[in-house]
């Protein structure tokens, strides 16, 4: 078996940094031969009609399917505070989608998104219990040995190697929805910061790899990456799967290979996690 995943996030239209960096970006995705586009949200930056027309053009011109998930920046702004109370993704789901659990199965591999942006809150984001009831149903419906993955925006735990940040209210009962659904691979962003760690909740159990990808194409970026844009490149086998880091560099305008990670399978709680960076970082 083999899939091959393109993971983007943070588009932000509205802070595009490059005016070529866009179709650099959708190019070099048509071209790298995936099965599959993941959009972890924030298409835009202040869910303005033209961003989102942007946003959809964009989508359409990828080749292979697309999943997306909103962000919160996807919600009407705070000025708006009775729209964004109410139906806080009405311009998102008018002009990206109105499905906001999608999922796609295909050749062991079985991938779902949900929803953490809501109008009520500001920054962390909110998972609520209907999105893990339908992320234990899907999985199990999936059955092993699929490769699972979950694509959100918010993250679900902290990492202590990308600071003091925020994650989704409800995010430790939803990471342990993930746990006991065998998740293996959670594709998120909002830290516009690029980083792939393995994470065990419980020493020896199922461990699953969160992949927080960069803003893509924005000026938005944050820390040790602030002038940079990133998205990553994730392909599945059947014994192990690899997740590469892509960096933009103006200077030559494309993305160029920053690290590649390569996780062992976990098939059994008894297969201990492995991962190997070619940059010599430990995952």
């Amino acid at each position: 078996m083999g899939y091959r995943i393109a993971h983007i996030s943070d588009i932000h239209f509205g802070k595009i940094g490059n005016p070529e960096i866009v179709d650099v970006l959708v190019q070099e995705v048509n071209e790298a031969g995936v099965d599959l586009v993941c959009v972890s949200g924030d298409l835009t930056q202040r869910a303005r009609h033209e961003e989102f027309r942007q946003a959809a053009s964009m989508i359409e011109n990828i080749d292979a399917d697309t999943l997306v998930v909103p962000g919160n920046h996807d919600v009407y702004a705070w000025w708006y505070p009775f729209r964004r109370l109410g139906d806080s993704l009405r311009r998102y789901r008018h002009y990206i989608t109105d499905n906001l659990a999608p999922s796609v199965v295909r050749e062991g591999v079985a991938v779902l998104g949900i929803n953490s942006a809501y109008g009520w809150t500001i920054k962390g984001g909110h998972i609520d219990g209907s999105a893990r009831e339908r992320m234990r149903d899907f999985f199990e419906a999936a059955g092993d040995p699929a490769f699972k993955i979950v694509v959100v925006h918010h993250h679900l735990s902290r990492i202590e190697a990308l600071g003091v940040h925020d994650v989704a209210r409800n995010a430790q009962l939803t990471l342990d929805a993930a746990v006991e659904a065998n998740v293996d691979l959670v594709l998120c962003g909002h830290l516009h910061i690029s980083h792939i760690e393995p994470v065990e909740i419980i020493p020896g159990d199922h461990r699953l790899v969160v992949a927080s990808a960069g803003t893509a194409t924005s000026t938005r970026g944050r820390k040790a990456h602030r002038r940079s844009n990133f998205y990553n490149i994730i392909d599945v086998g059947d014994e192990q799967f690899t997740i590469e880091e892509l960096r933009y560099d103006p200077a030559a305008n494309r993305f160029q290979q920053d690290c590649e990670t390569r996780f062992e399978r976990v098939t059994s709680a008894a297969t201990p996690p492995v991962g190997e960076s070619s940059d010599k970082r430990v995952a």
